[in-house]
């Protein structure tokens, strides 16, 4: 999970000065109306329970979330989207999958082709590259005067599978099925939860060269930046050598 774990630590580094605050509420409000489907009460949806927390931490306006819940329980017209993941191969080889929620397939899939032609790599069929990779739950915890020790505790006790501990974040591992219950006696211990999220980690991570593992991280942060496209996972291991570089640009 090492390669998952180094590049969202660079995107938190870089997320301040890069952020781009209306693409930011898009994405989000997309999440919202996607979770909201399933009814839009947080207290009897966890996983809109989850879309709201991270959007307040983005400072996401109150109307804005409340204009997203109604979009997407029909209350308000708008809210026509669909999750699709499209999987693919980057260069030298990596697999990638790229999450997206979009209201036209046909521009997506015409994006994110594009990003390839220009870039290297190619789409793949389904199936072909999603058996490579597991869904975890992923939480991060801002790291202040807190015990390492008591954290692990309170995590594991509560039905995580691993706690990784940096210098400003801890980063705690769950089943998917587990995510909610985890966050949620992360929070109501006090802890200053982040992110929490279902990510995808893959099996097996394929390590390259500084020069190749750069021009792979230049086309997960294209696609990043396309406007359908939620996540982008890849099964590339981030050396310390390129993470480095990469957190100098």
């Amino acid at each position: 999970m090492s390669g998952h774990s180094k590049w969202s630590t660079i995107k938190r580094k870089k997320g301040a000065e890069d952020i781009k605050r209306g693409k930011i509420f898009t994405r989000l409000a997309r999440d919202i109306m996607v979770a909201a489907r399933n009814g839009g009460d947080p207290t009897a949806n966890p996983a809109l329970r989850m879309c709201i927390d991270k959007a307040r931490a983005a400072n996401m306006p109150k109307d804005n979330i409340e204009r997203a819940i109604k979009k997407g329980t029909g209350e308000l017209a708008g809210g026509v989207v669909e999750e699709v993941t499209y999987e693919a191969y980057g260069p030298h080889g990596i697999p990638i999958l790229i999450q997206c929620l979009t209201d036209n397939r046909n521009r997506t899939l015409a994006d994110i082709r594009k990003v390839f032609n220009r870039q290297g790599g190619n789409m793949a069929e389904a199936g072909a590259v999603s058996w490579m990779f597991d869904a975890k739950g992923y939480i991060t915890i801002d790291r202040t005067d807190q015990d390492p020790d008591e954290v692990f505790m309170i995590a594991v006790d509560a039905g995580a599978d691993d706690v990784e501990i940096s210098d400003d974040v801890f980063e705690v591992y769950t089943e998917a099925g587990d995510l909610h219950t985890v966050n949620t006696a992360l929070a109501e211990a006090g802890l200053n939860v982040s992110e929490a999220e279902l990510s995808q980690f893959p099996k097996n991570e394929i390590e390259l060269g500084k020069k190749e593992t750069l021009q792979v991280m230049n086309i997960v942060e294209t696609l990043e930046d396309l406007d359908d496209v939620q996540q982008v996972y890849s099964g590339l291991s981030i050396t310390d050598e390129a993470l480095a570089e990469l957190a100098a640009v």
